[in-house]
């Protein structure tokens, strides 16, 4: 049962990157022709046209190609956001971390073993897993009677070690996709900047007057794929720098749990 649910996790999260990405395209083609280049937002009912005066959703169309591949990266970045704040609420468990770990020393002064081990299970989560192995390793060499005082306490610490290493993991997963998204937002951001202004530049450099429509387009194309570059690369900067300290705040009480169920271990082998 346990290996079925673990390979089934497996497959889901190799399978959710392509397919997040290949919904968000769908959604951003779909918000780009039908929503953006709706016929009303235009000039005479057509899209080929100037936008209406004042209308942000036509002047957006025209920023060209590049303004479906920003809005999926938008889009595939709202949805990470979302995957990742579930993820870490589950982390944490089901009780407040604080109240949980010292209920757990509690049982653990009272000798308790079970019954902290009982509370990890109904704790769930990345910290309550960790104390579930430290617990399970404890009542084990507490009752080995071969190993030396430094031998067990090196088995305590090695138990912990070993499940938080599994739990890291699952904290930091899809993590580089926010930092990358965070990177290549503002760069594909300016692709579409560049293409915009060459084309203004070459409306300019038409002979006789220039063409107006040409020129207002490529500025709206430049200056369009930068407010979405700029956009998607600071809310990817925001969420990724959020998401850190909250995992760096669940592994230090990770360590800190450990540590002390450790300390707490040695004090009783030296009794």
């Amino acid at each position: 049962m346990s290996k079925q649910t673990k390979s089934s996790s497996g497959v889901w999260q190799s399978l959710f990157a392509p397919l997040a990405i290949i919904l968000a395209f769908i959604a951003a083609y779909l918000i780009f022709t039908q929503w953006l280049g709706a016929p009303e937002n235009f000039e005479g009912g057509n899209n080929k046209g100037h936008p209406l005066q004042g209308n942000l959703l036509g002047l957006m169309y025209k920023g060209g190609t590049i303004v479906p591949i920003l809005i999926t990266i938008v889009i595939t970045l709202i949805i990470y956001f979302f995957e990742r704040l579930i993820t870490l609420t589950r982390v944490k468990g089901k009780a407040r971390l604080n109240v949980f770990v010292s209920n757990v020393q509690q049982m653990l002064a009272e000798d308790r073993i079970e019954d902290a081990i009982a509370a990890c299970d109904k704790q769930k989560g990345s910290l309550a897993s960790v104390l579930k192995a430290g617990l399970s390793r404890y009542r084990a060499l507490e009752n080995d009677k071969e190993l030396e005082k430094d031998q067990k306490i090196t088995s305590m610490k090695q138990a912990i070690e070993e499940a938080t290493a599994l739990e890291l993991p699952v904290l930091s997963r899809n993590m580089v996709i926010l930092s990358t998204i965070a990177s290549i937002s503002v760069l594909i951001g300016l692709i579409g900047t560049v293409i915009g202004m060459i084309r203004a530049f070459a409306a300019l450099a038409q002979s006789g007057a220039p063409d107006a429509l040409a020129l207002s387009t490529g500025i709206s194309e430049a200056l369009v794929n930068t407010a979405f570059g700029i956009t998607g690369s600071t809310l990817a900067i925001i969420f990724f720098n959020w998401f850190s300290t909250m995992i760096d705040s669940y592994v230090f009480k990770i360590d800190e749990a450990g540590f002390s169920l450790t300390q707490t271990f040695a004090a009783s082998v030296r009794k």
